[in-house]
């Protein structure tokens, strides 16, 4: 037992927090600039050759075809190779000439990134049907990946002596290399031991990509574009490294004989890691695996759905303005390059807080730690008979169904020969003047009066009533009472029939009974309250009346230090003891929390102070250029807190594609009132 407890110590030792947060900082810093920047800065490179080759008169043909090829990412390092002859037989004392032809050898070895007609057509070329080309794509890839350390390394030292010749100390004549016009004069003695200093840095790679980074810096303000193809130069050792023989090596190479893990990822299926089990892929799940990215342990996160959905613009589906793929993103693609994440698809029934199990299915999952994170879903205040006709708003499902109603009622209308029967299918009742029901009423509103205008004979969705009742004396009661007002006014322009103090008594079939009124409506959509998951009858927990779990002050059960529950699920009062609201920031707050807490009794560091919750502040878009945006002492409304709270929700999906595809889809909705998602799908209800 002592052999195995000394075996995990070993395994999940860390050095001083100092150290370990500037090792994981550099490991961010660098994956950013390989992954991210990269790319960016390699088109520079080759675009600096396809609009400046050295053209000379009788090879301008040449020497342009080989630009645009480069320019292109077309074959670029065969045609890498040709310039660097062209290059050296049209000299004509260039700036920064032996750092140009430094560049061109690395295209020739390295290749392009993927913002190139090569990776466009990698897959393809690799089976194309002519002899030789495998093996010769196995050559070139061979020499990227054996060459790249070795010619970083030169480029370290070439570019370490071109400092020493701008500073002014002639080492074989390497000033000859620069513009005529680049005369040590101009920078001051202090300028000059500057850059000896940086070139000292580089020549025995130390912090070489700081180094290499002030460098750049400094010699685009003394020479501005005449220095572009030494800067170039310095910027691919900023964003790749110093290659073979650097003092930044040997020194994180006595770091990772000692912490493995922190550089070398353990071995994720080795029983001595602690296993973390997080159940649901929502905010606060997502939130809490993404901070174990560089703790020593195994993550399992178990959702009943295989994506996250963005809960926020879930009323765009259900409104016929997103289609579902455009808010949710499969959990595995969001988890592809940590592999300390294992996901796993199935629905929760129960957890075991003796045994420290978690059942799924049929099966169980031991954890030593969990995080719960299981939401909430929609209450109906004990008339759970009013659900089938009254459906929330969720997940997708829920959305798509709602989007069926409501396209299907106008589809009803259309074919009525009643006028009272197709009035009712012409009305629309939203239960809640919350943001998601203030959302739904404006978007309803929306397409109807305009985006359907002219596509129906017989019925009219330009007369739609869209009916929003909320039980308090106003809507958005969590918004200050200034932007509550502005809001029912901003409704009520849109067309929508705002009652407040609105006590719904009863809902069928026919419509909404409220305040002993009986208003006829085929189409009602409730959005007044929400309800925690099953998680308090798991653990057997003291919970509040929303069942929301009652937890300590680190969000763990009382009882059990080892399960946390975060978001929805959880009842705390860390905002200045009052209680955490339901929103996203929350969960995704509750669960990095949660992480961080684990983490540090993994490595065996002190505990994080209590949670706090920091509110980010309440957002709700009312209509087309209305919304209203509540930071505390910053209060916005109109058409700036539109267009803020499109950033603010653009900004936190999950996914390029994804916001690429909202926002060309709210751009073309804008310009065209056009709702491009109008599909009846689904069986018959």
């Amino acid at each position: 037992m002592d052999n195995e407890r000394a075996d995990r110590a070993t395994l999940i030792a860390e050095p001083a927090p100092a150290i370990c947060a500037a090792i994981r900082w550099s490991q961010f810093l660098q994956g950013f600039l390989l992954m991210a920047a990269w790319p960016v800065l390699d088109l520079i490179i080759r675009l600096w050759f396809g609009f400046r080759l050295f053209p000379v008169d009788m090879m301008a043909p040449v020497g342009a075809g080989l630009g645009l090829l480069l320019a292109l990412g077309f074959l670029t390092q065969p045609v890498a190779a040709l310039t660097i002859w062209y290059c050296i037989a049209a000299a004509t004392g260039s700036a920064g000439h032996a750092a140009d032809i430094a560049l061109l050898v690395w295209l020739a070895v390295a290749g392009a990134s993927f913002i190139s007609l090569d990776w466009a057509f990698a897959a393809g070329a690799r089976s194309i049907a002519l002899p030789g080309v495998d093996r010769i794509t196995a050559w070139l890839r061979n020499l990227s990946t054996a060459g790249e350390p070795v010619l970083l390394m030169l480029m370290r030292l070439l570019a370490a002596a071109i400092l020493i010749a701008i500073a002014g100390a002639d080492l074989g004549g390497l000033t000859h290399f620069l513009r005529s016009g680049w005369e040590p004069e101009i920078a001051s003695t202090a300028l000059q031991r500057l850059l000896f200093a940086l070139a000292l840095l580089l020549a025995f790679g130390f912090m070489t990509r700081v180094a290499a980074l002030v460098a750049a810096g400094m010699l685009l303000s003394l020479n501005g574009v005449a220095a572009a193809g030494v800067v170039l130069l310095l910027m691919v050792l900023v964003f790749r490294g110093g290659g073979y023989l650097t003092a930044d090596g040997w020194i994180i190479g006595r770091i990772a004989e000692r912490y493995p893990h922190l550089f070398a990822p353990p071995d994720w299926d080795d029983e001595r890691l602690p296993h973390v089990v997080i159940v649901g892929a929502g905010f606060g799940g997502l939130a809490a695996a993404r901070a174990f990215r560089q703790s020593p342990c195994r993550v399992t996160l178990i959702d009943r759905r295989n994506y996250h959905l963005f809960q926020p613009l879930l009323y765009q589906v259900a409104t016929a303005g997103l289609s579902p793929a455009d808010i949710a993103m499969p959990v595995r693609s969001v988890f592809r390059d940590q592999p300390n994440v294992r996901c796993l698809l199935g629905r929760v029934n129960d957890v075991d807080r003796h045994a420290q199990t978690v059942t799924v299915g049929e099966r169980q999952v031991p954890y030593d730690y969990l995080i719960l994170a299981t939401g909430a879903r929609h209450s109906y205040f004990g008339r759970d008979d009013w659900e089938p006709v009254a459906p929330g708003l969720k997940k997708i499902d829920d959305a798509t169904s709602i989007r069926r109603r409501i396209l299907l009622a106008f589809e009803h209308a259309e074919d009525c020969d009643d006028a009272d029967e197709r009035a009712a299918w012409l009305t629309f009742v939203v239960v809640g003047g919350g943001p998601t029901g203030v959302e739904i009423a404006g978007t309803l509103v929306e397409l109807a009066h305009h985006g359907m205008a002219g596509d129906f004979r017989r019925a009219d969705p330009t007369q739609a009533r869209v009916i929003l009742m909320e039980g308090g004396p106003r809507p958005l009661a969590a918004f200050t009472e200034s932007l509550s007002t502005y809001t029912r006014k901003a409704l009520e322009e849109l067309g929508v029939e705002v009652r407040t103090d609105a006590r719904v008594e009863e809902i069928d079939e026919t419509g909404v009974v409220v305040n002993g009124e009986h208003v006829a409506a085929r189409t009602v959509i409730w959005g007044a309250g929400v309800i925690a998951s099953s998680a308090h009858k798991w653990l057997e927990a003291a919970h509040d009346r929303a069942g929301r779990v009652e937890v300590e002050a680190d969000l763990t059960v009382p009882g059990a230090p080892e399960v946390f529950v975060v978001g929805d699920t959880a009842s705390s009062k860390a905002w200045n003891g009052n209680p955490v609201p339901g929103l996203a920031p929350a969960a995704k707050q509750g669960g990095s929390y949660a992480a961080r807490v684990i983490h540090n009794r993994i490595v065996g560091r002190p505990a994080p102070r209590p949670f706090r919750y920091r509110h980010q502040g309440n957002l709700a878009t009312i209509g087309r250029q209305a919304a209203v945006v509540d930071l505390g002492r910053l209060k916005l409304k109109g058409a700036i807190a539109w267009w803020f709270w499109g950033f603010v929700h653009v900004f936190f999906l999950i996914g390029t594609r994804n916001r690429t595809s909202v926002i060309l889809q709210w751009f073309w909705a804008y310009l065209t009132f056009n709702r491009g998602t109008r599909l009846i799908t689904g069986a018959e209800a």
